[in-house]
C-alpha cells in the first residue's frame, strides 16, 4: 500500500506538469511543410521582418511596416486598399489612423469573416513582435495557406490590419464607423498579445448571450483550445480593451480574441523583440486561425446571436466542455443535497463526528489565512527587499515564474504541516470543512461570478471521494488521484495565470488557490502517513527556489532594468528641469538629476498621463536650451448667445511626436479636434486632461471649444518629442545594456509647457 501511495503521489505530479503541457501544442522546424498547411516558421518570418524596429504611429519604421503588409497580401493576388483618417476613440487619443484591408470574395451574399489584428507597435521603443507582428504573421500565413486549397469560400474573408490600436483602438473605430465594409461584418476573428509566450487564451466579445458562439467554437474543433468562462468574466472587469471591443460596443458585432499573457515583462518594451517570441505560442496562434478560418468560411454568420450564456472551460483530452447556464443552480443544488445525504450516512455509519467535524475547520482556516496573507504581501515583501523593481511598471519580474514557484511552495509547506498536525483527525470529519467551504464559493460565483460556475465539477469529485471515504478505510490511492484530477486540470494553470497576468500583486490567487486545490485532494493526501516530511520537503524547495529566484534579481543584459530620462521646459515658468519616472534612478540617468534631485512639489507634473497614472519621482534643475515652443493662433473667438466659441491651432515649429492639452476644471459643452468631435461621455468624465494628439508628419493641431461665456477657460499645451537621445543641443550618452526606455510613460523626451488664459 505505501508503494501504491508513492506511485499515485507521483502520478499526481505527472498529472499536474500535464495540466500546463497540454495547454499548448509543440514546435518544431516546418519551414518545409506542405503550402496548405500554416507553417510556424514561415510565420515567423513576418514577424521578424515586421519587427526589425519600432514602428509607432508616426516613427519611420510605421510606414515601413504598412509597406511590407501591403506587399505580402498583393503576393497573395488579394487586391489590397487602405483607409485613412483622423479617430480619438473613447479616451481622446487623436492619431490619423492608416487600416490596411483586403477582401476573399466568397460565393454567397451572407455576412463576412473579418481576420483582425494591428501592424502598430507601442510607442516609443516597442518593437512590436508579440504585440501584434505575430497577429499579424498569423493572418497573412493563415490566409496564404487557406489560399493555395484552391476553394471558393462560402463567405466572404476581410482582412484588416489597423492601425493605432495602441492609441486608442483609433483603426478600429475608423474601420467599424466609416467603412462600408463594416456592415458586411458578420464574426471577428482578432489575434493579440501581452507577453511574449504562453497559451493564448480564448476570449469572446458579444452584446448578448454567448451560447452559439461556443457551440460554434467547439464545431471548429481546434486542437487546443484554452478557455473558460472566468477569464472573460474577469477581462470584461478590467480596463484593457481590444480592437474587437469597439466591434463589439460601436458594430454590435460578435468575435473571438485570441491572445497570450506570459513573460508579460516583454509586454510593450524593446524586449519584445522576434528573438523573444515562443514559437510555441506563435504555433497556438495558428491552431486557432486555420480551423476557425475554414468552419467559418462556411457557416452562418448571420445567426450567431443568442440570448443563452454557456459556461466553458478547457479539459485536457476533452477539449472544451460548456453547459448552459441553465445547469448552474440544479448542478450546485445536487451537489448541496448530495453532501446533506453523505452527512446523514456518516453519522449513520459513526463515521462521522460533530467535534472532530468542527476540529476539522481549524486547518482549513489556518492554511488559508496564512497562505492568504503570504500571498497578500508578496508585492510589498518583494519590492521591500528589491526596490528597483518597483520600476517595472507592469508588475512581472524578469524572475517572476520563480516567485510562482517559491509562492506555492511555502503554500504547500503551510498545507502539510498544518494537516499534519491533524493526523489524528480522521479524514471523513476533516473533508467536511473543505467540502463546506467550497460550496460556499460555488453558490456566491454562482449568484454574483456565474461564469466561474463550473467550480462545482471538482466539488463533484471530493463529494465522489468523501463518500469512498464513509465506506472504506483504506480507499485505493489511484481512485483518490483519479477523483481529483478535474481539479489538478482546472486549477492548476490558475495558480500560474493570475499572478502572470495581472503581475506579482495578485500572488494571493496563486497562493489561495493551491490551498484550496490542496483541500479538494485532500481525499488523497489524507491517506499519506509522513505529511510532515512532504512538509519540509516543500520548505527546502522554498528555500532553493528563493535562492534562485534571488540569484535572478539582478539586472542585466539579459534582463535590463527600465529607466527614464525627461528634459522639461516650462514657458511659463522659464525654468528647465531633468525628470524621471524612476524609484530608483540608475547611474545613465543619476548623472542628470544628481545629488540635488528632489519629488516634484507642483501640481504641473502631475497632469503627465500614462497608462498605470505613474507619476514622475524626480526632477531637478537643468540648462536651458532653446526648445522652440508651438505656434498657437486663436483663429475663431465668438460669443453666441451664452455660450463661447473658441478655436485654435497649434502648430509645431520643431519634429515632434505628441501634443497633450490639458485644462482647468471647466465646463466643457462641446470639443472638436481636427473636426473630430469628443464624445459627450469623455467630456463629463474626464479631468483635466482634454485631448492627446499622437502626431504624423508634425501636423497641427485644431481645437473648437464650447463653453459657457462666463467661465475662464485654461489651457495647458504639453508638446514633446521622443529625440533628447538624438538632439545636437544635447549630449545623452547611450543607456547602458544593463537597461531598456520605461515603459507606459512618456520618455527619453523633451517636452515643453505652455498655458494661455482665455478670460
Amino acid at each position: 500500500m505505501k508503494f501504491s501511495r508513492t506511485l499515485a503521489l507521483f502520478l499526481l505530479l505527472a498529472a499536474v506538469f500535464w495540466s500546463y503541457k497540454a495547454l499548448t501544442p509543440t514546435y518544431g522546424p516546418d519551414m518545409d511543410a506542405s503550402p496548405q498547411i500554416f507553417s510556424t516558421d514561415r510565420a515567423l518570418v513576418h514577424v521578424k521582418n515586421l519587427s526589425v524596429e519600432p514602428h509607432a504611429v508616426g516613427f519611420p519604421g510605421h510606414a515601413r511596416a504598412r509597406s511590407y503588409i501591403i506587399s505580402e497580401l498583393k503576393k497573395m493576388g488579394l487586391e489590397t486598399s487602405t483607409q485613412e483618417g483622423y479617430t480619438a476613440g473613447d479616451w481622446a487619443n487623436l492619431s490619423k489612423a492608416t487600416n490596411i484591408l483586403a477582401r476573399i470574395k466568397g460565393t454567397s451574399e451572407g455576412k463576412a469573416l473579418l481576420l483582425l489584428s494591428h501592424y502598430d507597435s507601442n510607442p516609443h521603443s516597442s518593437h512590436g513582435a508579440s504585440d501584434a507582428a505575430s497577429g499579424v504573421a498569423t493572418i497573412l500565413e493563415g490566409v496564404r495557406a487557406f489560399l493555395e486549397e484552391n476553394q471558393n469560400p462560402k463567405n466572404d474573408i476581410i482582412i484588416l490590419i489597423t492601425d493605432a490600436e495602441e492609441l486608442g483602438l483609433n483603426g478600429a473605430d475608423l474601420f467599424v464607423n466609416k467603412h462600408p465594409w463594416a456592415k458586411d461584418v458578420g464574426l471577428v476573428l482578432n489575434f493579440e498579445a501581452r507577453g511574449s509566450g504562453g497559451p493564448s487564451y480564448m476570449l469572446i466579445e458579444t452584446n448578448r448571450g454567448n451560447g452559439t458562439l461556443i457551440k460554434e467554437f467547439s464545431e471548429a474543433h481546434p486542437e487546443y483550445p484554452v478557455a473558460n468562462s472566468l477569464a472573460y468574466s474577469i477581462y470584461k472587469m478590467l480596463p484593457n480593451d481590444t480592437d474587437l471591443t469597439v466591434f463589439r460596443e460601436d458594430g454590435d458585432i460578435d468575435g473571438f480574441n485570441f491572445a497570450f499573457i506570459d513573460d508579460h515583462f516583454d509586454y510593450h518594451t524593446a524586449l519584445d523583440t522576434y528573438e523573444r517570441l515562443d514559437r510555441k505560442t506563435l504555433a497556438h496562434q495558428g491552431s486557432y486561425l486555420m480551423p476557425l478560418l475554414k468552419h467559418f468560411s462556411e457557416s452562418d454568420l448571420g445567426n450567431l446571436k443568442s440570448l443563452n450564456d454557456y459556461i466553458y472551460f478547457n479539459l485536457p483530452f476533452f477539449n472544451l466542455v460548456s453547459y448552459p447556464f441553465e445547469w448552474i443552480w440544479p448542478m450546485f443544488g445536487f451537489a448541496l443535497l448530495t453532501f446533506v445525504i453523505l452527512l446523514i450516512v456518516g453519522f449513520k455509519k459513526k463515521r462521522l463526528h460533530l467535534k472532530d467535524i468542527l476540529r476539522g475547520f481549524l486547518p482549513l482556516l489556518f492554511t488559508l489565512v496564512v497562505n492568504g496573507a503570504i500571498g497578500y504581501f508578496c508585492w510589498t515583501t518583494i519590492t521591500w527587499w528589491y526596490p528597483d523593481f518597483k520600476d517595472m511598471l507592469h508588475g512581472f519580474t524578469y524572475n517572476g515564474h520563480l516567485y510562482i514557484v517559491v509562492y506555492v511552495m511555502i503554500s504547500l509547506a503551510v498545507c502539510f504541516w498544518t494537516y499534519h498536525k491533524f493526523r489524528k483527525t480522521g479524514t471523513p470529519n476533516l473533508l467536511v470543512a473543505p467540502i463546506f467551504v467550497w460550496l460556499v464559493i460555488c453558490g456566491l460565483v454562482a449568484q454574483y461570478l456565474s461564469g466561474a460556475s463550473f467550480f462545482v465539477i471538482p466539488l463533484f469529485g471530493l463529494l465522489a471521494a468523501f463518500m469512498v471515504t464513509l465506506n472504506q478505510d483504506e480507499p485505493n490511492p489511484f481512485l483518490m488521484v483519479f477523483l481529483g484530477l478535474p481539479a489538478v486540470f482546472i486549477y492548476s494553470p490558475f495558480i500560474k495565470m493570475f499572478p502572470v497576468g495581472l503581475g506579482l500583486k495578485m500572488m494571493v490567487a496563486a497562493t489561495v488557490f493551491t490551498t484550496l486545490l490542496f483541500v479538494l485532494m485532500l481525499p488523497f493526501f489524507g491517506q499519506l502517513k509522513n505529511k510532515d516530511r512532504l512538509a519540509y520537503l516543500f520548505l527546502f524547495l522554498f528555500m532553493v527556489f528563493g535562492i534562485s529566484s534571488h540569484i535572478n534579481s539582478d539586472f542585466n543584459a539579459e534582463r535590463p532594468k527600465p529607466s527614464s530620462l525627461l528634459y522639461v521646459y516650462n514657458a511659463d515658468t522659464d525654468t528647465a528641469t531633468w525628470a524621471t519616472y524612476d524609484n530608483s534612478p540608475i547611474d545613465w540617468n543619476n548623472q542628470f538629476l544628481g545629488d540635488t534631485k528632489h519629488k516634484p512639489s507642483t501640481e504641473e507634473y502631475e497632469t503627465l498621463s500614462s497608462k498605470y497614472r505613474t507619476q514622475l519621482t524626480y526632477i531637478a534643475d537643468a540648462p536651458k536650451k532653446n526648445i522652440i515652443l508651438p505656434w498657437i493662433d486663436t483663429v475663431n473667438d465668438t460669443i453666441i448667445g451664452d455660450t463661447r466659441v473658441l478655436e485654435l491651432c497649434i502648430t509645431p515649429k520643431r519634429d515632434v511626436n505628441r501634443l497633450d492639452v490639458y485644462t482647468n476644471p471647466i465646463t466643457l459643452q462641446k470639443a472638436k479636434v481636427n473636426r473630430i468631435p469628443l464624445s459627450e461621455h469623455f467630456l463629463e468624465t474626464r479631468n483635466s486632461k482634454l485631448v492627446t494628439h499622437y502626431i504624423t508628419n508634425n501636423d497641427f493641431t485644431e481645437l473648437e471649444l464650447t463653453f459657457p461665456k462666463d467661465s475662464v477657460l485654461e489651457l495647458s499645451f504639453y508638446e514633446a518629442s521622443n529625440d533628447l537621445l538624438t538632439h545636437p543641443d544635447f549630449s545623452i550618452p547611450k543607456r547602458p545594456e544593463s537597461s531598456i526606455p520605461m515603459p507606459f510613460v512618456l520618455n527619453d523626451a523633451i517636452l515643453t509647457i505652455k498655458t494661455l488664459r482665455f478670460e
